[in-house]
């Protein structure tokens, strides 16, 4: 177990988002404020630990011939959790996230990493590969709240800082409400995954020269 190597590989040369691109849908949805952001990042990050454990812990007694669909089952039921915990405790962040805390059942970075690690790998393992993809997870998530809330909004910290209205940095009307539209998503997405690959190509480049 090479736990800088996992956490390297969950914050960058694995990030779910950035380099996987698993989980669109609620990236490209739910990315217009921060409070979005980080309640669905934690929201990921506690389903991808709790269910990584589980299927580690019970990889040797799982048929094969039904893992996907006893994947399934598991991870459906710690979704429920944190649904029905969001739904008591933080009312504000279910309505806001909607139909897309209980799609984490068919999210592709939790099945993706039950079939690829939790499957083949011990507890501790699995509940720190959960962790450190979570973590790469909500990173993303942030970034991208961050930008479309800025730009589209003209706030920092929407649901969360300033009674919940976000700490006004650009006045009212200039803001590009676009930005916190579909077509403001893709945008932002695509500068994000592109700011990013570039990163990761000087990050390589300055290895191979260290290297040398």
């Amino acid at each position: 177990m090479n736990v800088k190597k996992q956490f390297e590989e969950g914050l960058l040369t694995k990030n779910p988002v950035l380099v996987q691109l698993l989980g669109m849908c609620s990236v490209l949805a739910i990315t217009t404020s921060l409070f979005n952001g980080l309640g669905m990042g934690i929201s990921v990050t506690i389903i991808l630990i709790c269910s990584n454990v589980l299927i580690s812990a019970l990889r040797k007694v799982i048929p094969s011939q039904i893992r996907i669909a006893s994947y399934i089952v598991i991870i459906a039921g710690f979704v429920t959790i944190v649904d029905l915990l969001l739904q008591a405790f933080l009312p504000d962040l279910a309505e806001s996230l909607g139909v897309f805390i209980p799609l984490i059942v068919v999210n592709c970075i939790i099945l993706g990493r039950a079939e690829a690690f939790a499957s083949k790998n011990g507890v501790i393992a699995s509940a720190l590969d959960g962790l450190f993809q979570g973590i790469g997870y909500t990173v993303a998530l942030v970034a991208m709240c961050v930008i479309r809330e800025l730009l589209g909004s003209g706030t920092f910290g929407g649901g969360l800082l300033n009674g919940g209205e976000g700490i006004r940095i650009i006045p009212e009307g200039y803001p590009a409400m676009q930005m916190i539209m579909p077509v403001g998503g893709f945008l932002t997405l695509g500068f994000v995954v592109a700011g990013f690959q570039y990163y990761m190509r000087r990050r390589q480049s300055k290895k191979k020269e260290g290297v040398k």
